[in-house]
């Protein structure tokens, strides 16, 4: 499996763990985040996750910034990227149950780091449930 990560200032911390339970797991990571806590524009990091996720480079991806939302949005504007802010493990079971979520957005300031890992190992290890749920995901995508 390979997942590509990408983080503001807000969510290094974050990444790096995360980059760590991946590895972990023998989890290819394309890391596109900052590595630092300087200020940075979040689209920088997160628009080159959103395109390979979109280009099928990899399996899944992983944003993190301060809310979630601003990395969130924008991923969202790539054709093919389901993403979904996440808050809990239950909300991100759903998203790839439901949503069959590509992107998880984490929202570093709203959520404990043991929380972000466990929400990164249900994304990990939930999957699509199809059916029903299949001719919704099919009209998310503007033609």
């Amino acid at each position: 499996m390979k997942i590509a990560i990408g983080n503001d200032h807000a969510g290094t911390d974050y990444k790096l763990a995360i980059m760590g339970l991946l590895k972990s797991k023998g989890i290819e990571v394309t890391n596109y985040g900052t590595d630092g806590t300087d200020s940075v524009d979040y689209p920088d990091f997160v628009h080159p996750v959103a395109k390979d996720v979109e280009e099928g480079n990899v399996d899944m991806g992983i944003v993190i910034c301060g809310s979630g939302n601003g990395a969130n949005m924008t991923t969202n504007k790539h054709q093919k990227v389901r993403s979904a802010l996440c808050w809990t493990k239950e909300i991100t079971a759903l998203a790839r149950e439901h949503n069959d979520a590509n992107i998880l957005s984490l929202p570093a300031r709203f959520i404990a780091l043991p929380q972000a890992l466990e929400m990164v190992e249900t994304f990990l290890n939930t999957e699509f449930e199809g059916g029903r749920h299949e001719r919704r995901v099919e009209k998310i995508a503007c033609r």
